[in-house]
């Protein structure tokens, strides 16, 4: 049985969105830390924000209200990001024909869910303190947080959960520890790797991004040269000399971040676009015009995303003595192809044929810590945190071999966030895991291929497999 407390429901307003959608704007309030629940004041507990969405009724009221629907709970990927207004999203439509009453959740930390800034973390104490905050910000207390407004909510019902890539991850968590308040479980591009560290996931990483940079330079060959001209253009004064409007710093190293992008359906369109300006305003005007800096500041832009920036890595992290201690930069050296200095000390020239400079992927690395903004002020609470080694179990391999709870995921062997053969190992780890696998899709599939993804996974529930 739970031992979490119901969640406090502090307000419900509801409004009508087009689409005849009926949308519901919740606020609650739980324990700060579940596993140390003390008085419920401010300073003890946090306020969580979710969105439920229904179909609106129709003109015509029936007599009696119709019968309460089943919930599906959607976790979104991440860390540290919020969830999209349920009319915005390409999966709410699909998903209410299906029957379902959905609760689009901002996890804590995210959105309107007591959000983690630079100012709002500040504001918790001294540095010793902000780490200990930070420290239950992961899928552990993501989960209890669920299972809280789940017996707020559904009178303590069962619900289905949804998540997508690090809500995936949350949701493997959630079967491990409890499987009593899940219907059925639906992952897209999460199936969590059962690792302890993140080393093994960036050794697996650090190939797929050099894969996606040959597909990038093999669409856009002009682009190799355009690369090296821009870095070139970036070193000139000094690395960090030309500033962002947000007022970070571009530098070579956070210019080719930009590769973050190549994982999703468009993303090598993405990055040559801005490819394309960079060169060209350096070819027209020899600068970089507010434009071309807008472009690239909005493309990848860490100041927004505190929480993903300090704790991708120790998301990995599982049990004690285990810690991040700054993975992708450590593993990085055993892939010199990735290595700025060494990549630019290749002459410059034009020509499509030289060798080409790679971009990096989904990696978080120290410098970051400098080159942006707002992740300046609090670089040496992130190096703590690198450092931390006290980390709560993650998942339970013994639970989830004895798992009861159907579960249905996506995986995509081109995904390059989530290694396709750490899922397949994860998936074969669960109970009755059924995966709908193709090397036709990538990882954001849910957002852009919404309708072809979701008649595959679910048609593992709804189908017969001879």
């Amino acid at each position: 049985m739970s031992t979490i407390s119901p969640a406090k429901i502090v307000s419900q307003n509801s409004y009508l969105a087009a689409g005849r959608l009926k949308i519901t704007e919740h606020f609650f309030t739980v324990p700060k830390d579940h596993s140390a629940p003390s008085s419920s004041s401010p300073a003890n507990t946090l306020t969580l924000f979710a969105r439920s969405v229904t179909k609106a009724p129709s003109a015509i009221t029936p007599s009696t209200p119709p019968p309460a629907l089943p919930w599906l709970l959607y976790l979104q990927g991440g860390p540290g990001y919020p969830c999209r207004p349920p009319q915005h999203s390409p999966m709410t439509q699909i998903l209410l024909d299906k029957g379902y009453q959905l609760l689009f959740l901002d996890q804590r930390g995210t959105g309107l869910s007591t959000p983690v800034t630079a100012s709002t973390l500040q504001m918790r104490g001294e540095e010793d303190v902000q780490v200990k905050y930070l420290k239950l910000y992961r899928a552990d207390s993501i989960v209890k947080d669920c299972e809280a407004i789940r017996l707020a909510l559904t009178e303590g019902e069962k619900w289905s959960i949804l998540g997508q890539s690090f809500g995936g991850f949350c949701s493997v968590t959630y079967l491990s520890f409890y499987p009593e308040g899940l219907r059925e479980v639906f992952l897209f591009g999460g199936l969590m790797p059962l690792v302890r560290t993140p080393d093994e996931v960036y050794r697996r990483l650090y190939p797929r991004v050099k894969r996606r940079n040959k597909a990038y330079y093999a669409k856009f060959p002009e682009d190799v040269g355009r690369v090296k001209k821009i870095l070139s253009y970036l070193g000139r004064f000094g690395d960090g000399v030309i500033k962002l409007p947000s007022g970070g710093d571009l530098t070579r190293r956070r210019f080719l971040q930009l590769g973050l992008a190549f994982g999703g359906h468009g993303g090598l369109d993405s990055v040559h676009d801005i490819v394309l300006k960079c060169a060209t305003d350096i070819d027209m005007f020899g600068h970089l015009t507010r434009n071309a800096l807008s472009a690239v500041d909005g493309a990848v832009n860490f100041d927004d995303a505190l929480l993903y920036a300090i704790l991708h890595e120790p998301i990995y992290c599982s049990g004690k003595g285990n810690k991040a201690d700054w993975s992708a930069q450590r593993v990085r050296d055993e892939f010199s192809e990735f290595t700025l200095d060494e990549q630019t000390s290749i002459p410059t020239n034009d020509s499509a044929t030289e060798t080409p400079i790679n971009f990096s992927g989904e990696m978080v690395y120290p410098w970051m810590f400098s080159d942006y903004t707002e992740l300046r002020k609090v670089s040496r609470v992130a190096e703590r945190v690198a450092q931390y080694d006290d980390w709560s179990e993650l998942f339970d391999e013994e639970q989830l071999a004895k798992n009861e709870v159907p579960i249905y995921a996506a995986a995509y062997q081109e995904d390059m966030y989530v290694d396709y053969e750490l899922s397949m190992q994860t998936a074969a780890k669960i109970k009755g895991c059924k995966v709908f696998s193709t090397n036709v899709l990538y990882h954001d599939a849910v957002r852009s291929r919404v309708e072809e993804v979701m008649k595959g996974v679910f048609g593992l529930r709804d189908d017969v497999v001879d």
